[in-house]
């Protein structure tokens, strides 16, 4: 175990005791549960599989999240990890200390392994590990198992890694006592066929999140739908560079697009809906979302060609009135009304927690026209506005209306177009001014954070924010 500094007492013990594995193993029976994390730590470190079978089969919290340590999946640790589980699953009587339920494979963002070294308190330790979904909560997994194995599934060229396809076999094999549970589907081959073995082995019942990231025709994208309204308790989709291939007629896009939106008929629990770089939304968003069954809490559209006729339908559309977060980013809205923009905002106000609107190409002109509903998003807590090129008087406005909102935390700004010359080179002093001026004249900013973006360097493509105090950040 690698801890700054010199070794605690606690990670001198923990390391003797997994160096002898037999008295490890008979110390499990009276070891303190605090004690479980780091022992579990260093055997794994360590790869003492005797002494990680024989913790699996003691464990004293309900769920044991191996996912977090295994960066990548390693076969021999996994085995030793799943031999455990099968002496626990086997005993009629179960060991006096065992809690076990749910062996979680994710690689989540908690680290639940750094609790025991910071000091955390054991009741915390034991709420943190207890707070995974059993496998009662597996909404996929049917009646009710003793035992629920969470995984992610990423799907590439390739067939499934050795540890995955041992996984599948063993749970397979335990199928009255196992509940295999992919939570989250990830999506990276190119051809539909290549991946269609795996998706019939899956219980799709159970997916929550799904990505497609890659590059598919519409044509594939229509076929992947039948398996995606099988997904019925998804609640976070992406779909990420679909394109419309040339050859393929109005009639057959519309069929297309038309199999895609009505496996959401079926998708009673879909929260979030990413679309990225997708050419088959242009004069179809309306298409796609009208057959949403429930309201949306986020809707993201990036990188993506829209009709005026699209943004309309956004404006009107019954599903997307609570929504908490909303994202256009390098979506042209240039040569749009921008009221269909404005009666959005306004239908969303009293639930928007963050507004993207980067790279939109919104002129002066447009803002002005819905600030007013900008205004009156009393949740707003996060805006970002970078890459339009904006006037210093209606910017100015735009940071005053956006700054007074009462929970509002962190806006993006883009550098008014003052700071630059013709040759759109960029003048520091001329946004510090700016910034000066909104320094002195609005109030209570302490825990507000605002930046202003330069445009991205034509080079190197990157840009820098401007604080206002002239503080610069690479972004």
């Amino acid at each position: 175990m690698n801890h700054q500094g010199a070794p605690r007492l606690l990670d001198l013990a923990v390391q003797s005791l997994v160096r002898n594995e037999a008295l490890a193993i008979s110390a499990l029976e009276e070891l303190p549960e605090e004690l479980f994390p780091p022992l579990f730590l260093e055997a794994f470190t360590r790869r003492r599989s005797r002494v990680l079978m024989a913790m699996v089969h003691a464990w004293p919290f309900t769920c044991l999240p191996l996912g977090s340590l295994m960066k990548t999946r390693d076969l021999e640790t996994l085995r030793a990890v799943l031999d455990g589980l099968d002496a626990l699953l086997t005993q009629k009587v179960q060991p006096r200390r065992s809690k076990l339920q749910v062996l979680d494979l994710r690689d989540v963002d908690e680290n639940f392994w750094t609790v025991w070294s910071e000091g955390v308190a054991h009741t915390c330790l034991s709420n943190a590990l207890g707070k995974r979904k059993t496998g009662k909560d597996c909404p996929g997994s049917g009646r009710e198992k003793p035992f629920e194995v969470i995984v992610d599934l990423c799907l590439k060229v390739k067939t499934l890694d050795e540890s995955l396809t041992y996984l599948s076999l063993w749970a397979k094999q335990r199928k009255d006592f196992v509940h295999l549970c992919y939570r989250k589907l990830d999506i990276l081959a190119g051809a539909l066929k290549i991946i269609t073995t795996d998706l019939q082995t899956v219980n799709l019942d159970c997916i929550e999140e799904v990505g497609v990231i890659c590059h598919w025709n519409l044509p594939t994208l229509g076929r992947f739908a039948s398996y995606l309204g099988r997904m019925r308790h998804l609640r976070t989709l992406l779909v990420s560079h679909v394109n419309v291939p040339a050859y393929l007629s109005l009639v057959m896009q519309k069929k297309y697009v038309s199999q895609f939106a009505t496996s959401f008929l079926k998708l009673d629990h879909l929260q979030a809906l990413h679309l990225h770089s997708d050419s088959f939304l242009e004069g179809r968003l309306d298409q796609v979302l009208r057959c949403l069954r429930t309201p949306l809490e986020t809707l993201s559209i990036s990188h993506c060609p829209l009709l005026e006729s699209d943004m309309s339908h956004l404006s009107w559309c019954p599903t997307l009135t609570q929504l908490k977060h909303l994202v256009f980013n390098n979506v042209r809205l240039t040569d749009f009304s921008p009221e269909p923009l404005q009666l959005l905002l306004e239908r969303v106000a009293a639930t928007l927690q963050t507004l993207d609107l980067e790279d939109c190409g919104i002129s002066d002109a447009q803002l002005r026209v819905i600030l007013p509903s900008l205004s009156r998003c009393s949740q707003l807590t996060t805006f970002s506005f970078c890459g339009n090129q904006i006037f210093m008087p209606a910017l100015e406005d735009l940071v005053r209306h956006t700054v007074g909102l009462s929970k509002f935390s962190t806006g993006l700004y883009p550098v008014p177009l003052e700071s630059y010359d013709a040759s759109g080179i960029f003048y520091q002093e001329i946004l510090a001014r700016f910034a000066a001026k909104l320094r002195q004249t609005l109030s209570d900013l302490q825990s507000k954070s605002i930046f202003f973006g330069t445009v991205p360097c034509p080079e190197c493509g990157n840009g820098l924010f401007y604080d206002l105090d002239m503080v610069r950040h690479c972004c």
